[in-house]
């Protein structure tokens, strides 16, 4: 089982190459959308790293995936300069997914 990357800069591909980690660099929808179903094909890859400005390019189309599928396990990168999320997006998220406040 493998790792794959889906970054919007190469600054994070190499970092995660370093480590051993494969992946490409995406910067349009479209193109992020090929990357992406190409990924999902590949039944190597147990864990899909995606960085945060992609995955606001459409947030939709990867819900769909973490909902209906279990793998690729999809995890959200935030890029050098640190997260972009509010504070509280962990919270909101678990109020939004469960209906529980922490």
């Amino acid at each position: 089982m493998k790792y794959f990357l889906l970054s919007d800069n190469i600054d994070t591909l190499t970092g995660m190459r370093l480590a051993g980690v494969e992946g490409v660099v995406v910067h349009e929808k479209e193109e992020f959308k090929q990357e992406f179903d190409r990924v999902l094909k590949n039944k190597d890859v147990a864990v899909l790293l995606i960085t945060e400005k992609l995955v606001d390019l459409a947030p939709e189309y990867i819900e769909e995936q973490k909902v209906n599928n279990k793998i690729p396990l999809i995890v959200e990168l935030p890029d050098r300069h640190g997260t972009s999320r509010p504070d509280d997006y962990i919270l909101n998220y678990v109020k939004d997914a469960i209906g529980v406040r922490l």
